[in-house]
């Protein structure tokens, strides 16, 4: 085992939560090229990760860069893939790469298990999704040691950071807190009205700033959370880079917002995390790294899996009241932050 390649071709998220997967292999073996294969948007999360070698950036929509890609795979003369990605496509990419050993998860018995040497048992109580990929190790006797996320920031992340808050007006000397309104789909979102109470009563009972975080296709939500807080709510959504966020995040005092790639930057970082769960389990996608308060119903969600949730008001994320994210908030901030890289 000299040359590896692991493949984790989704979101923000997940590719954060595989990097002790990366480290517990570098541990191991410090010897060993370890290659990573991620979707494009995503490879900002491993820059400067000293786990990872060299990280190859799958781009969804050219079928020429594609082509151009696998075509490649089979020169690079990897000897193992660790797919963990648990998808057709990642398990394709795994076989034509060559590599005598192939390690993939296929716990719905597809046909792609026909891919692997080796597929990883599915395990019948929930895990979390780092537990999980870990997994993927046992073939080749690797074990983890630690199994928080590491985002690694370097200096002119930090500076560019610094420049955007003395652009958006915020004053570093006062504390201020991140409010992530934005969720892949709608079904994950706290509602923007309650955003805008939490942040006057963050403001009023702890005096801090606040920003309004998110993508920009959450620019209009974070607009509506602005125009209904009584405070000066500031808007940050669409203004930041994956590293310009997560060291804005680790200079906040607070992060609030639902399962999210944002949510898992800011505990990796190493900032107190309330986190907002509805229809996915915290015991699968829980934040890891710094500390956290969850708030979770734990109610039968799994058929709001789609467009047509008819639970109304009783929506799982409707459930959670201002009340309780304040009391959460109130709790986190007087904790301790954790020192990370």
């Amino acid at each position: 085992m000299n040359n590896i390649l692991v493949i984790k071709l989704r979101y923000i998220g997940d590719v954060l939560l595989a990097t002790p997967t990366l480290r517990a292999i570098k541990a191991a073996r410090p010897d060993v090229r370890i290659t990573m294969m991620v979707n494009r948007g995503t490879e900002d999360v491993l820059s400067g990760n000293p786990d990872v070698d060299e990280i190859m950036v799958l781009d969804k929509g050219s079928l020429g860069a594609q082509s151009r890609l696998i075509a490649g795979l089979r020169g690079r003369q990897f000897d193992t893939v660790i797919d963990l990605t648990d998808g057709d496509r990642s398990a394709f990419l795994t076989w034509i790469s060559g590599a005598s050993v192939r390690i993939g998860f296929n716990d719905e018995h597809r046909w792609r298990g026909r891919y692997y040497t080796e597929v990883v048992p599915p395990v019948p109580t929930v895990r979390h999704r780092i537990d999980r990929d870990l997994d993927a190790l046992k073939p080749l006797s690797i074990q983890a040691g630690s199994k928080d996320p590491q985002l690694w920031l370097m200096p002119e992340e930090k500076n560019r950071a610094d420049q955007l808050l003395h652009q958006l007006g915020i004053q570093q000397s006062q504390s201020f807190v991140i409010l992530q309104p934005g969720a892949r789909y709608w079904f994950k979102a706290w509602p923007p009205e309650r955003f805008a109470e939490l942040a006057d009563r963050l403001t009023s009972q702890h005096g801090c700033q606040v920003l309004v975080g998110g993508s920009e296709q959450d620019l209009d939500v974070a607009q509506q959370i602005q125009q209904r807080a009584t405070c000066h709510a500031i808007i940050m959504a669409g203004r930041t880079t994956i590293k310009q966020f997560a060291a804005i995040a680790k200079k906040s005092s607070l992060f609030v917002g639902s399962d999210s790639g944002a949510m898992h930057m800011a505990s990796a970082v190493g900032t107190p995390v309330v986190a907002l769960f509805g229809p996915s389990s915290p015991r699968e996608w829980g934040p890891r790294g710094g500390p956290v308060e969850v708030l979770y119903k734990e109610i039968d969600c799994r058929s709001c899996f789609h467009p047509t949730c008819t639970r109304g008001e009783e929506n799982c994320m409707k459930l959670i009241s201002v009340e309780e994210v304040m009391a959460a908030a109130g709790h986190m901030m007087g904790r301790p932050r954790m020192a990370v890289l």
